[in-house]
């Protein structure tokens, strides 16, 4: 290709290049620029050309003057600069981060004519390494104690008793409502343990039937079942040096419930189909929002299993009898889920506040995240306002100082919270189970005890 040629192309060239790009003169006026540089600026060329690069304001701009006054900036001192990290400012008065590159230009006997620099956007980059600093700065918040907000008596309480029972071998049983956090102090127990460095093991006693959760718990042998084509290890093997967490041990079958109390005793397990006696070093950390001494009453529960899982009980508060988090629980999940979703919010509205600190939250600490997974999703202004809220909000009524849920069991506010959950998700069971803090199983199995259907719920 002859230079004439490429001459001609150049300009074509230089419009495909992503990066801005921008020729000065030597004494700093622009002269030419790129569409790049167009795009990222939202200058026209029209509106650059001729004018000093100081137009675009440069933050590390360092003015240099010779005595003839043709220097321009520091960069006619320097020769070039590489990877300079800066902020312009667009026409619009936003600003925009960027990434500067810059080099002299000079004619056939080496006099400068001038100057190329080139930016590269990186706007988006530096948001996100904001929001990891943010989520830093939350984990390593004072009022956080492994990831769990409180403030308050309660929570000191439970803060202290969870450090103490981590010291011990002992089998711990989490009690509270659903929603609490049980979880997280299960993994807290882990996480500040001597067990930390080896597995820690969930399992939740609700998901599976019976026959499941007997192989997942303890394993199985090939031929053990119908469709049991090879030998399987069991959670409880997974768990090997660790933990693990026996999630809604309340509803456990009889049948497992003895085999249970043999782990506990004998720190051994069968797997399904074999009589080879495995041992195994888990410690056990079991959970459940039901009352087990009536469970026991009934007949329901082992009374041998409940004193050997309640060695270390860790009750709960449910969230109403712990005020003093609510407004430390609502910025912290207005924070987190808004950075998440890119919600355009600021803040919380005073009026929301409010209603927050007098509703019951029969839903506990889980309850106030899904109410804000919904808000941040109906907010377009900048202040989450009463009218983003769920709708049970609007129905609950004040009663002397506090919110009172007009005549609505708690079965039907859970059944409204799959429903709304559902409609946010399209009918995705998915991401409606991580807006309400349960698993997949789980909505399904309320789907089927409401007779929730997706396609008349979505279309109706």
């Amino acid at each position: 290709m002859l230079e004439q040629e490429l001459n001609a192309y150049w300009k074509t060239v230089v419009d495909t290049i992503q990066d801005g790009l921008m020729v000065l003169d030597e004494e700093g006026t622009i002269i030419s620029v790129n569409k790049a540089l167009e795009t990222i600026t939202k200058y026209s060329q029209k509106e650059l050309i001729g004018k000093p690069c100081t137009v675009l304001q440069c933050d590390i701009c360092q003015i240099a003057r010779g005595k003839k006054g043709k220097d321009w900036c520091l960069l006619f001192r320097t020769g070039s600069f590489n990877m300079r990290k800066c902020t312009l400012i667009r026409k619009d008065g936003s600003s925009v981060h960027v990434i500067k590159n810059a080099s002299l230009l000079r004619d056939a006997h080496g006099h400068v004519m001038g100057a190329v620099e080139t930016v590269t956007d990186v706007t988006e980059m530096v948001e996100k390494d904001t929001q990891i600093e943010i989520f830093r700065r939350e984990l390593k918040s004072e009022d956080s104690f492994q990831g769990i907000l409180g403030v308050s008596a309660k929570m000191q309480s439970v803060f202290e008793l969870v450090t103490n029972a981590a010291l011990s071998d002992a089998p711990v049983l989490i009690l509270g409502e659903s929603g609490t956090g049980k979880d997280l102090v299960a993994q807290a127990i882990h996480t500040i343990s001597q067990r930390k460095r080896n597995p820690f093991v969930k399992v939740s006693c609700a998901a599976l039937t019976e026959s499941l959760l007997e192989s997942e718990l303890f394993g199985h042998v090939k031929g053990a079942y119908t469709g049991a084509y090879r030998s399987r290890k069991g959670r409880f093997q997974a768990a090997e040096g660790g933990s693990i967490f026996l999630d809604e041990i309340g509803d456990l079958p009889l049948s497992t419930q003895v085999k249970l109390l043999r782990v506990l005793e004998e720190s051994v397990v069968e797997r399904v189909g074999d009589n080879l006696s495995i041992h195994v070093d888990v410690r056990v950390i079991s959970a459940t929002n039901k009352n087990l001494k009536e469970r026991v009453d009934q007949g329901a529960f082992r009374d041998d299993l409940f004193y050997r899982v309640n060695v270390i009980p860790i009750f709960l508060p449910p969230l109403r009898e712990r005020p003093e988090d609510i407004p430390l629980l609502a910025k912290s999940f207005f924070r987190k889920i808004g950075l998440k979703s890119g919600s355009k919010a600021k803040g919380i509205s005073n009026e929301v506040m409010r209603i927050f600190m007098e509703y019951p939250w029969p839903g506990n600490v889980r309850e106030l995240k899904s109410a804000f997974e919904y808000a941040l999703i109906c907010c377009g202004e900048s202040l989450i306002r009463p009218h983003h809220l769920p709708p049970r909000f609007h129905q609950a009524k004040i009663v002397g100082g506090r919110a009172k849920q007009a005549s609505v069991s708690r079965e039907e506010i859970k059944r409204q919270d799959l429903v709304n959950a559902l409609e946010l998700t399209r009918g995705n069971r998915s991401e409606a189970a991580r807006i309400l803090g349960v698993s997949r199983v789980t909505v399904w199995n309320r789907m089927k005890r409401f007779g929730v259907d997706i396609k008349t719920k979505i279309h109706s």
